[in-house]
């Protein structure tokens, strides 16, 4: 008889191993569904983070834009009141020079024509 309460000894840690091992996997199985969704939810937020971060890149990038347009747009507008001072100021001199000496400056002019007329021609 002690073979057979051996067995049934046996038999029942068997089973009873067998139930934990079962119990133990369940938990396992659980540990990596929670694992997982902290995982998912990280990630979640970093994408969040990631978003933010790329909207200010973005509206930082849109702010030195402007900044340079308009600075260009005043450099523009300066060298265009500059080239029209410039213009201004030899169309004065040049009427100055053309009321002083009238007859130079048709000479000057016939040449000039004349200089244009032979390179033209080429």
């Amino acid at each position: 008889m002690d073979e057979a309460a051996r067995d049934v000894a046996a038999e029942a840690a068997e089973g009873g191993a067998y139930t934990r091992l079962q119990k133990e996997l369940t938990a396992v199985k659980n540990d990596i569904a929670h694992l997982s969704q902290q995982i998912a939810d990280a990630v979640n937020a970093l994408a969040t983070i990631a978003q933010r971060e790329t909207r200010r890149g973005m509206r930082r990038a849109r702010e030195n834009v402007d900044t340079v347009v308009s600075d260009a747009s005043e450099r523009a507008g300066a060298m265009a009141s500059a080239a029209q001072e410039a213009a201004s100021s030899l169309q004065e001199s040049l009427e100055e020079v053309i009321e002083e000496r009238p007859l130079t400056s048709v000479a000057i002019a016939l040449a000039i024509g004349f200089l244009v007329g032979v390179t033209w021609r080429r």
